[in-house]
This record gives structure tokens, C-alpha cells and sequence, in this order.
């Protein structure tokens, strides 16, 4: 993933609080010897304290053999993404049908190593700190091992903690284009009204002023 200057975390926290809120990705892991790799759409929760992912996936998933042979994985996570009609973007003095259309996104991508969970006990708090981040206000019976609701579950699926070991993040949100340019991408979404387009110009709007 390329990442220019202008479009670099301004700092480390605001990677580490994005994929918070933003909790399904894509977890490539690699295949064996000639095939491609595999990639596996994941909810997870992410713990920037301890630096790690967790998650579970059902036992005959046979992501299972690869990630046992390679625990090298990338997980990526892409979202808050727009597209850029060209009339949004000219240079000042510049004709509205001489823009350039693009994309704006926050992405973060997070190299881990895997460790597969099949203790009944480890599986079980596993759970309960996915639900804690799920389910922060409860309503749901924790997760023990032979007890009920999830006991008899367990044995189902791996649990899969992915340790942090590299990070690449960027957001792409105009960070190069005059201030003038700036200001008139950002007053646009509010008036298309699209999908992400709040949380794009929110980008565009944080990321001017910090």
C-alpha cells in the first residue's frame, strides 16, 4: 500500500482508535506453495493495550491448515471511502471540468502473527472479550466453558488471537490540495448527502486541523 506523506497518520493514535469502530476486515493469510492467498472476511475486536486481535472462526474453516503452516497474516481493514467527482477537486483558476476524480479512504492494515486458541478456558474469555466490545451494555450470559448458553458451542470453533507485529495506515482525504480546494471538497458531501460522505468530510475536517 502506497502512502504519501500528506496522507500518513499525523499520529499513532489515530490509527489505534480507528479500527475500533471500524471491526470487520479481511484477513489474508498465505496458501501453499503455487496456490494464491486465502482471504477470509473477519469480524474482529481490536486491543490496542495488548496489541492484538481477536477472533474465532468455525473448526472446519480450512483457513485452519494454512494458518498453521504460516502464521504470518495481514489483516485489512478499508472503510470510510467516497468517490470524488472531478468538479470537486480543480485547482483554483482551474475550469470545474478539468478535475481530476479520485477516492478518499482511511485504511489500516495490520501485520500479525497468529496464534490458534483451543483451550475450552482461553476460547471461553476470548468470547467474552469480543462480546464485551460488541455488547458493551451486556444482555448476554457470559461465554464458560460446559456451561450454558455457549458451553456445548466451544468445541466448534478455534479461537485466533493475532498479534500486532507491523502496522500501515493512511488517510486519504485531500491532505496535498490547496486550503481553497480543501474547503470545497469538504462543503460538497454535506450536500450529496451519500453513503460515508459524513464520515469522509468529518476526515477531511479533523485531519486540516491537527
Amino acid at each position: 500500500m502506497l502512502i504519501h506523506p500528506w496522507d500518513a497518520p499525523h499520529e499513532d493514535t489515530e490509527w489505534q482508535t480507528w479500527p475500533a469502530a471500524h471491526d470487520f476486515g479481511r484477513l489474508a493469510v498465505n496458501g501453499p506453495p503455487g496456490e494464491p492467498p486465502a482471504v477470509q472476511p473477519l469480524r474482529f475486536a481490536y486491543d490496542a493495550g495488548r496489541a492484538e486481535v481477536v477472533a474465532h472462526l468455525a473448526r472446519p474453516n480450512p483457513l485452519w491448515a494454512a494458518l498453521q503452516a504460516d502464521p504470518q497474516v495481514l489483516l485489512s481493514v478499508v472503510d470510510d471511502y467516497v468517490y470524488v467527482p472531478g468538479p470537486w477537486q480543480p485547482a483554483p483558476g482551474t475550469p470545474a471540468e478539468h478535475g481530476v476524480p479520485t477516492s478518499f479512504y482511511a485504511a489500516v492494515q495490520l501485520r500479525c502473527t497468529a496464534h490458534v486458541v483451543d483451550d475450552p478456558a482461553e476460547k471461553a474469555d476470548l468470547l467474552n472479550r469480543r462480546l464485551g466490545h460488541f455488547q458493551p451494555a451486556g444482555g448476554s450470559a457470559p461465554a464458560t466453558p460446559g456451561g450454558p448458553p455457549y458451553g456445548r458451542m466451544l468445541p466448534g470453533i478455534r479461537g485466533l488471537r493475532l498479534e500486532v507485529t507491523g502496522v500501515r495506515a493512511k488517510f486519504t482525504y485531500a491532505g496535498h490540495k490547496p486550503e481553497e480546494v480543501q474547503e470545497r471538497i469538504a462543503s460538497a458531501p454535506a450536500r450529496r448527502r451519500g453513503p460515508r460522505d459524513s464520515a469522509a468530510r468529518e476526515h477531511l475536517l479533523r485531519r486540516r486541523h491537527s
